[in-house]
């Protein structure tokens, strides 16, 4: 039995329509919270927010491009009239497009800091009024409501990694934002702490040259070189990579009452793979 309830609770979770952002919002829906899905892909987005209303749960769906400069505005909104609070932020949403540094070029590079650092600090920005004046009502009223935010990241964000220039200073940066936010949000009881992760089953993990994906109209090939692939599993401790599943259980405990007193943290999940 989970040791804790995330009923009353209201999460917004970005990319949440396949893989691990869909894992995390069932889980968060199996604990009890209300879930505004958010994808690119409006079939995979209204999956999601329909398996969990099969499920009993409380979900809805807006499907969009989080890069878009007007579009944070709109998710938060849609977060507060479909379920009148605000109480989990998971900035998840990403994607990879990797190359070594003398051949990738600055659209390539600025578009891995707008999904993985841009899209964050906009959906932050614009849940922060509502945040900070609902907390300051509550202190005022002598209660203490515990708020979260984690933002996903990646070993290769920590560690840095070859080929990946644009991906991993898109990652770092978000950690800078996290501790940054962490210390600006304490006195208005939100947990802000980021999870890196290894490498996770999904389509962004397979075989190079089997998946794409389309941001803007244009086709990007996405996945590892499959001799990396079998370099890596054997360089992991525990000898596999994880599961959709097994990377949001980290996510579940940032997003719970069981870190309440933990913020500006960044969890590794990995399996022990270290860059």
């Amino acid at each position: 039995m989970t040791p804790f309830t995330l009923e009353g609770r209201t999460a917004l979770v970005t990319g949440a329509g396949r893989g691990i952002g869909r894992a995390i919002a069932e889980k968060l829906s199996g604990a009890g919270a209300a879930v505004l899905v958010n994808d690119l892909d409006e079939a995979a987005a209204q999956e999601t927010a329909a398996w969990i209303r099969a499920a009993g749960g409380r979900s809805e769906a807006l499907v969009g491009d989080v890069t878009e400069a007007a579009f944070p505005q709109r998710l938060v909104e849609a977060a507060l009239d479909a379920f009148g609070s605000l109480d989990i932020i998971v900035n998840n949403a990403g994607y990879t497009w990797d190359n070594v540094i003398q051949k990738t070029t600055d659209e390539q590079f600025q578009a891995m800091l707008d999904i993985h650092v841009v899209a964050p600090f906009r959906i932050l920005r614009a849940a922060s009024t509502w945040i900070r004046e609902t907390a300051k009502r509550e202190i005022a009223e002598g209660r203490r409501v515990m708020r979260k935010v984690v933002n996903i990241t990646s070993i290769s964000g920590v560690d840095g990694n070859a080929g990946q220039a644009g991906y991993s200073a898109g990652k770092a940066a978000v950690i800078g934002l996290t501790k940054t936010l962490a210390k600006e949000w304490g006195r208005y009881n939100v947990n802000v702490n980021g999870v890196a992760f290894g490498i996770i089953e999904t389509r962004l993990t397979q075989p190079l040259g089997e998946e794409t994906v389309e941001v803007r109209g244009r086709r990007i090939p996405v996945g590892v070189r499959a001799e990396a692939l079998a370099t890596l599993r054997a360089m992991c401790p525990l000898g596999r990579f994880g599961t959709p599943e097994e990377a949001a259980g980290p996510v579940l405990f940032f997003c719970s009452p069981l870190s309440d007193y933990v913020t500006g943290e960044v969890l590794v999940c990995s399996g022990g793979l270290r860059f």
